[in-house]
């Protein structure tokens, strides 16, 4: 916990208890130099009142003398137990009410897409349950007549960087069970960089495969065997009636 609870009101106290600095001030807070001289001026936080960190248990008596002595030196947050490890606590991905709806067409996408991905990874993604995931898999989900497979990343449901790093644990994953794959599932389990990473190789489409060294010539043909192009004007009976328009 680096910045003070109600940092506003927080600033709004030291502003009148105490001779520091504006800009001491904002470095405790968080808040912007300026703001807190509109505190000062009375144009911020009018009708805001004051939050006493003293008694609050969030900043000494002996930081604000020295702050008052030393107008260059920077308070220090007292130290809350209570409060360690706030920032770090972990729980399931909250998903705003917006986008809830768009979560099933996300699943589909992973499931689609990314069938390596675990019902575990995918929950993780989007915020899901299991047998949300499941039913979409087996596509006995109530709505899945109108479900369209779209990129969680571009619903803003998960990072770019999260999607890669679960592809690339399950990647991994298969890597180490020895487990064949094809060229189409490897492309991917690539991520995002790695994929832009690759150099373009044209490659020769599957329908027209084998027709590189296609030729309508037979290789026991000779070079001496092909007509010249006066030849074909050369077409039987022209001497004839050439002698015949003679007479």
């Amino acid at each position: 916990m680096n910045k003070p609870i109600m940092a506003k009101a927080t600033a709004v106290w030291l502003v009148d208890n105490t001779t520091l600095t504006f800009k001491q001030i904002a470095d405790f807070t968080g808040m912007h130099e300026l703001e807190v001289q509109g505190i000062a001026d009375g144009d911020v936080a009018a009708g805001v009142k004051g939050f006493d960190p003293i008694a609050n248990n969030q900043l000494e008596q002996a930081e604000i003398d020295k702050g008052e002595a030393d107008p260059l030196y920077k308070l220090t947050l007292k130290h809350n137990p209570a409060a360690v490890g706030e920032e770090k606590r972990r729980g399931p991905r909250y998903t705003p009410l917006s986008k809830r709806q768009d979560r099933p067409n996300a699943i589909l996408w992973l499931v689609k897409f990314h069938p390596e991905l675990t019902d575990g990874q995918i929950s993780k993604l989007v915020g899901t349950t299991k047998p949300t995931i499941q039913s979409i898999r087996e596509r006995t989900h109530w709505n899945i007549a109108n479900m369209q497979p779209i990129d969680p990343v571009a619903l803003g449901l998960c990072k770019q960087s999260e999607l890669d790093a679960a592809v690339q644990k399950a990647a991994e994953k298969r890597a180490k069970e020895g487990e064949t794959m094809d060229d189409d599932a490897r492309r991917k389990l690539l991520s995002t960089e790695q994929s832009l990473e690759m150099d373009e190789s044209p490659r020769m489409p599957t329908a027209i495969e084998g027709l590189e060294t296609f030729s309508l010539k037979d290789d026991d043909d000779k070079e001496d065997d092909i007509p010249d192009a006066d030849s074909f004007f050369n077409l039987p009976g022209d001497s004839d009636d050439d002698e015949d328009d003679d007479r």
